[in-house]
């Protein structure tokens, strides 16, 4: 039983969980949330959850790079660079993601952080979206998916501005991506009403460092073991689908990251909730409301898969590697969002 406790696949798991658990406190805890910082900035004129994103931004690239320095990390092997970057794969998944999100009022982060706290109307998303990413991954919808968007590997430069300024100008990609992330930190914690705010400051770090947590523990099982597993850091779009799946076929399959990562996430949601008194059980009474979820999940799973990565998959851990895809996928999903929101809010009828 301990043998199998301290397997490859077991270890990769608790990798993922702890990570999963960090970012679930940030959620009930630290309020970090990918659709609630849009609409604070959008619609509340308030811009702190969204320097909390580029705190956690900073911290994740300054860690993960860090990580490269000192060989705990090789980039070539992290996922988000291993194959070319198709700009319209980004723009038109995020695009997708961003709307869906917006209309089912959660990504699919958020609504682990949600089903943790008792609503359940979160696990209809979480179930809708796991089933539509794995459709689009393996299953019908992959055709269309692969005929639209070939994937191609990379074979010379990796698609990340780190490594495309190292050969441009001589430094190293890893003092680069270092200096990026100190920039990117100073630039979102520097204002006065973030610093009076040192939750902000704390919860974004946290969320940062459970980015680079995953790139250092994957690539540490991926250079020590025997077996082979990819090296990856947190994302909620395939995971989903993958726990689906384990959770129906655990004798046939293996864990994963990712399937740690979900549970992570769903447990330190839980604790967080119940530590700040806010679980409690609530379900959705509005059949509209329901259709949007299902609509807006489904949206996001494809989103997701197109665009390798969701909010954060794209948006924190690709950015991490600082790969091209990472901010052009999370621009293009605030601007599904908006477009999502403002639907929701007034429609698409011109002002008079």
């Amino acid at each position: 039983m301990m043998e199998l406790l301290l397997s490859h696949e077991f270890l990769l798991a608790y990798a993922g969980l702890a990570g999963g658990i960090l970012l679930g406190l940030a959620a009930r805890l630290g309020r970090f949330c990918t659709l609630g910082a849009i609409e604070d900035y959008f619609y509340s004129s308030s811009d702190l959850r969204l320097r909390m994103w580029g705190i956690a931004i900073g911290i994740a690239i300054i860690g993960t790079f860090s990580l490269v320095h000192f060989d705990a990390l090789q980039l070539q092997n992290a996922t988000y660079l291993r194959q070319q970057w198709n700009p319209l794969e980004s723009i038109v998944g995020g695009l997708m993601f961003g709307y869906g999100m917006a209309i089912c009022g959660n990504c699919g982060y958020g609504a682990l952080a949600r089903l943790g706290g008792g609503d359940l109307r979160a696990f209809v998303i979480v179930i809708v979206m796991g089933i539509s990413a794995y459709m689009t991954i393996s299953g019908p919808l992959a055709y269309i998916r692969i005929w639209l968007f070939p994937v191609n590997q990379v074979e010379d430069s990796l698609p990340s501005f780190a490594t495309s300024l190292s050969e441009l100008i001589g430094l190293s990609s890893s003092v680069i991506g270092i200096l990026i992330g100190i920039v990117v930190l100073i630039a979102t914690a520097a204002p006065r009403h973030v610093r009076q705010k040192p939750s902000t400051i704390f919860w974004g770090a946290i969320v940062g460092l459970a980015v680079v947590s995953g790139w250092a523990s994957t690539q540490w099982l991926y250079t020590e073991s025997f077996e082979a597993n990819p090296v990856v850091s947190h994302t909620f779009s395939g995971p989903i689908g993958e726990t689906i799946l384990y959770a129906m076929t655990a004798s046939g399959t293996s864990l994963t990251f990712g399937v740690g990562s979900v549970a992570g996430v769903w447990i330190g949601a839980f604790i967080g909730s119940m530590i700040k008194g806010h679980f409690r059980w609530e379900a959705c009474e509005d059949p509209r409301e329901l259709r949007r979820q299902i609509i807006g999940a489904g949206l996001m799973g494809v989103g997701a898969v197109i665009a390798v990565g969701c909010s954060i998959g794209q948006g924190l851990s690709a950015i991490s590697l600082l790969a091209y895809s990472g901010p052009v996928t999370l621009l293009s999903l605030m601007a599904g969002a908006a477009l999502g929101l403002r639907q929701l809010m007034v429609g698409f009828a011109r002002p008079v």
